[in-house]
């Protein structure tokens, strides 16, 4: 007893995992199914600081 709620919340999880529509990759994909080494992944830009701050006063720079 007491185990209905954890073993609710398990299947949850599996079946989000199992039919999550994560993202593919087609290259990467192929090279795992034909046992050669992956392509490089590709570069990603984190720059968060792309857009005009508002806020930010006149006097001083935005970083």
């Amino acid at each position: 007893m007491g185990r209905g709620r954890a073993k609710a919340k398990q299947t949850k999880v599996a079946r989000e995992l199992k039919y999550s529509s994560g993202s593919l990759d087609p290259e990467r994909l192929k090279a795992e199914l034909a046992g050669g080494t992956p392509p490089a992944p590709a570069a990603v830009d984190d720059d968060e600081d792309d857009f005009d701050d508002p806020y930010t006063p006149a006097d001083k720079p935005a970083r």
